[in-house]
C-alpha cells in the first residue's frame, strides 16, 4: 500500500495499528472441527481467508485435517470473498456461495436469501469461522431466519508490540501533519482511538479529523469510523487497497480543499 502510495506521488506515513493473535488454547475450534465430522453442520461460513488457513492449522495440530476436509466436502460451504475462496480452493473444498462484493454481512444474508429454495437457512446447524471480533448483525441475521448457529472463533486482534508508530501518527493528525487517513478495517479504527485515549488526545484527534480526508475500504468499515464519531469521505469503488489508492489520487486534493475551506 504505501509503494502505491509513492507510485501516485504520496508520502505514505506507516502506522501497524493491529496484529493478528491465534487462539491456541481454542475449545470452540476443537469442539467445531470434531462435530463437523460427524456430521452435526449442515452450513460453513468462512469469513476471512486468514481465518480459514488459521483454522486448517489448528485441525492439522490435532490431526484432524483429513476428517475436516473430508465433512466440509459433504456440506454447504459459503465464502465471503476471494480470500476465503482461495484458502479453500488449497484444500481442494467447492464453494456453494460465493457472497459478491463488498462482501459484508449484508452481501451475505442476501445471497443466502437468494438460494433460500435450494439451501434453506430455517432449521440448519451453520458455523460461523470469525475473524477477531464477533459480528453481531450476522449471526442475528441467521438467527433470525430460523438457523441454529456456533461461532468459531479462530483469531483475534491485538495492539501491535510496538505502538509508537501510532503514538507518533496520532501526534502527527493533532499537529495538523496528515492530508488523508486510510483506513481498511474496523479494528484500525478502534486501536486508534484507543491509543489516543491512552495519550489524552482523543478529543483532539476528533476535531483534527474535520480537516483530514478520510477514506473507507468499505462499507464494515465505515459503518465503524461512522459509529465511532469519525468521517467518512469516499469509499472506493471496488473494496480493494489499489482502488482506495487510486481514487484517492484522483480526488483527494479536491476533497481536502472543500474540507479546509
Amino acid at each position: 500500500m504505501a509503494k502505491l502510495i509513492s507510485n501516485y506521488g504520496g508520502e505514505a506515513i506507516i502506522a501497524p495499528s493491529m496484529q493478528e493473535v491465534t487462539l491456541k488454547d481454542n475449545p470452540e475450534a476443537l469442539n467445531f472441527a470434531r462435530k463437523l465430522s460427524e456430521g452435526g453442520f449442515d452450513m460453513v461460513i468462512f469469513l476471512t481467508g486468514v481465518g480459514t488457513r488459521a483454522l486448517t492449522r489448528f485441525v492439522e495440530a490435532h490431526d484432524l485435517r483429513q476428517k475436516f476436509v473430508d465433512a466440509l466436502r459433504r456440506v454447504k460451504v459459503v465464502a465471503r470473498g476471494p480470500k476465503p475462496i482461495a484458502a479453500l480452493a488449497e484444500l481442494g473444498i467447492p464453494v456453494t456461495v460465493a457472497v459478491p462484493e463488498p462482501n459484508t454481512w449484508r452481501e451475505l444474508l442476501a445471497a443466502l436469501d437468494a438460494r433460500a429454495d435450494s439451501m434453506p437457512v430455517k432449521g440448519s446447524r451453520i458455523a460461523v469461522q470469525e475473524y477477531g471480533a464477533t459480528n453481531p448483525e450476522l449471526l442475528a441475521g441467521l438467527k433470525q431466519r430460523g438457523a441454529n448457529v456456533t461461532r468459531v472463533p479462530v483469531y483475534e486482534w491485538a495492539l501491535p508490540a510496538d505502538t509508537q508508530p501510532l503514538r507518533d501518527s496520532v501526534q502527527a493528525v493533532v499537529n495538523g501533519r496528515i492530508d488523508l487517513a486510510f483506513f481498511t478495517t474496523s479494528v484500525q479504527v478502534q486501536h486508534l482511538l484507543r491509543i489516543a485515549s491512552e495519550m489524552r488526545l482523543e478529543e483532539p484527534l476528533r476535531r483534527a479529523f474535520r480537516r483530514i480526508v478520510v477514506g473507507s475500504i468499505g462499507p464494515m468499515t465505515s459503518e465503524a469510523l461512522r459509529q465511532n464519531g469519525l468521517p467518512v469521505d469516499f469509499e472506493p469503488e471496488h473494496p480493494k487497497m489499489g482502488f482506495l489508492v487510486a481514487e484517492a489520487a484522483q480526488r483527494g486534493r479536491d476533497l481536502l480543499e472543500q474540507k479546509r475551506q
